[in-house]
């Protein structure tokens, strides 16, 4: 219901500030925003409280934000705002689709929920599965790579070599892309060495995905603590690789290279990598047997504590509540646990941070016998699914429209040639 009706006999009508955000999908502040740039007017509401703006000059604003951002609006602060059905995230929660992600990744297979976020519709025991010649090219390039290339190295080499080996890549159809998200997944999988000699190629991803992390054989307990936290990690939002999807689609690259975007950035230490940070602080905890003259030592050295707190989560992260509770039930994680309790106990008495999905993916890569990498290879594979989902809506929408304009701040022209 509109606040403000017009006069009868009028043609003006009036919106308020809440309703014209709510036109525009922009916080109200940013409406504010657009008067001190001249793009809307504004007007005193009657008795003085609020202002009220012409629904014809707002509907105007509206039509052009979408024809130029396609549904992204700039926001003050120099964030992006970008309209999505995928992933929402409020109060210390976050849902897939509207649905609790939590409750999701404890019911459902990683395949099933990434089912879930491509189309919105279930497929109880679907399994991804690659053909043979995918896995062999990615496979032949994985291996060319020096024996120090890192997990993103071959995840990134994997992507590319699979992409190059499909002649139908360029057909960003759904259903298409879809086919590719369903191959691509367990091609990136299966291109990695195996840790262990006698390894499975065959049954849910995880299984796969543990031979390639852990020398050791898992328990029942221990791979669905990995398959939840791959159903876990599958989005987040506009996480920085995501976005970098999300520009490569807008510009129509294909799936694999919109993939191998988010590949690029998720190996910086603030986004994927973050995971192996906490491993190594765990470890240097459990070999010390305190959590203080370690932290000490980070914050003497001028570094954050890694595996603690999250911008976009005041309270807990809910990821790592829902993988410490499976943690918890696998004996040999203990001390892990422990340590991490430690950390977050010793921390806590500086600054209230609590444990964030990074310090619980550490707990199961150290108890699991993994390398302190094995954190940013899960994250990696989770997270793939999320981008194709993502740049499945991208590609509905107008093409290039993730181009933000340069805020120019150097010398004007003209200037002189240089000497």
């Amino acid at each position: 219901m509109r606040d403000q009706e017009p006069a009868p006999g009028s043609a003006e009508r009036r919106l308020s500030t809440r309703e014209t955000a709510e036109l525009l999908g922009v916080k109200p502040e940013t409406v504010y925003a657009y008067v001190s740039r001249g793009q809307l007017s504004s007007r005193r509401a009657p008795g003085g409280r609020g202002s009220t703006f012409d629904a014809r000059e707002v509907e105007r604003l509206a039509g052009r934000n979408r024809r130029e951002g396609g549904g992204g609006s700039a926001v003050p602060g120099g964030e992006l705002a970008v309209r999505t059905r995928i992933t929402l995230i409020e109060k210390d929660r976050y849902y897939f689709r509207g649905v609790d992600a939590t409750a999701l990744a404890a019911r459902h297979t990683y395949e099933e929920v990434a089912e879930w976020l491509w189309t919105g519709r279930l497929r109880p025991g679907v399994t991804f599965t690659a053909p043979d010649a995918s896995v062999a090219v990615a496979r032949r390039a994985v291996r060319a790579l020096p024996e120090h290339a890192g997990p993103t190295d071959r995840l990134r080499v994997a992507a590319i070599a699979a992409a190059a080996a499909d002649p139908l890549r360029f057909d960003l159809s759904e259903d298409a892309v879809l086919g590719t998200a369903r191959i691509l997944i367990p091609t990136l999988v299966a291109a990695l060495p195996p840790v262990l000699g006698d390894h499975r190629d065959q049954g849910p991803l995880a299984h796969r995905l543990w031979a390639r992390l852990s020398g050791r054989p898992a328990d029942d307990v221990s791979l669905r603590a990995l398959d939840t936290a791959l159903a876990l990690l599958v989005d987040h939002d506009l996480a920085a690789s995501t976005l970098a999807v999300r520009v490569a689609a807008s510009a129509r690259a294909h799936a694999y290279a919109a993939v191998s975007a988010g590949l690029g950035v998720i190996e910086g230490p603030l986004h994927g990598a973050a995971g192996g940070l906490a491993h190594r602080l765990l470890l240097e905890v459990l070999d010390r047997g305190s959590a203080g003259p370690v932290i000490a030592e980070e914050l003497r050295d001028g570094r954050r504590i890694p595996g603690l707190g999250h911008r976009l989560y005041p309270g807990e992260d809910p990821r790592a509540r829902a993988l410490f509770e499976i943690l918890e039930g696998i004996p040999g994680a203990a001390p892990a646990l422990a340590a991490a309790r430690d950390i977050e106990a010793t921390a806590a008495r500086r600054t209230p941070l609590h444990a964030n999905v990074d310090l619980a993916l550490a707990v199961l890569t150290a108890s699991s016998g993994m390398s302190y990498t094995a954190s940013e290879t899960i994250f990696a594979v989770a997270r793939t699914a999320g981008w194709i989902a993502h740049a499945l809506e991208e590609y509905g929408e107008r093409p290039l429209r993730m181009r933000p304009s340069g805020h120019y701040v150097g010398p004007r022209p003209p200037q002189p040639l240089p000497e």
